[in-house]
């Protein structure tokens, strides 16, 4: 891709870290500008679940932000956030009301500073699929499986991994590969189950 990525440098990022994660240059990019897509959402979530006290999908929340602000180098706000997921976990409510204005404060700053992101145009890679058709993608995996169609099943796979999983999708769609491989149908659906709501 050749982008010069020093303003990601001076934005905070460590980007050899998230280029490292991400697997390229190009679908580092494309994470951040993921990343940023999803702010508006996201912040949201998190004040409208801490007002409403369901700590439940407060935790599921800054779980994903924690492991996606770890995936593109900003490793002081994946602490943060984990620091959050541990205190909703332990049912720490005095601690969450403690730090989450730090944590969002600094979420925000980031995403301010990512802004010029927008300016790139798109940045998806050229194998990266979007959630719509990783979705039905997703599906038609399922009913290989169920058809016990070996060559299918490889073949959509293939295509689901273009989808920009986080790291520990990316290795149970690996692992349900593995399972493609040794005809365990059975157990590579059941992996395939646990991924699909994180497609978004």
């Amino acid at each position: 891709m050749g982008t010069d990525l020093t303003w990601l440098d001076e934005a905070g990022l460590d980007t050899k870290t998230g280029i490292s994660y991400t697997g390229g240059e190009d679908k580092y990019v494309s994470a951040i500008a993921r990343f940023y897509r999803n702010y508006e959402k996201n912040r949201a979530r998190i004040s409208g679940y801490l007002a409403s006290g369901d700590y439940e999908n407060y935790m599921i929340t800054v779980h994903a932000l924690k492991s996606n602000a770890r995936m593109i180098g900003a490793e002081n706000l994946s602490v943060l956030f984990e620091k959050l997921e541990t205190a909703a976990r332990n049912n720490e409510t005095g601690l969450i009301e403690e730090e989450n204005a730090a944590a969002l404060k600094q979420y925000d700053d980031l995403i301010q500073k990512l802004s010029p992101i927008v300016g790139m145009g798109d940045v998806r890679p050229a194998d990266e699929i979007t959630a719509g058709i990783a979705k039905e993608t997703a599906e038609k995996l399922l009913a290989a499986l169920d058809g016990f169609d070996d060559e299918e099943a490889k073949k959509q796979a293939q295509i689901l991994s273009g989808y920009p999983f986080r790291t520990t999708q990316a290795a149970k769609l690996r692992e349900a590969v593995s399972r493609i491989e040794d005809f365990m149908y059975d157990e590579a659906a059941d992996i395939i189950r646990q991924i699909v709501p994180t497609i978004e």
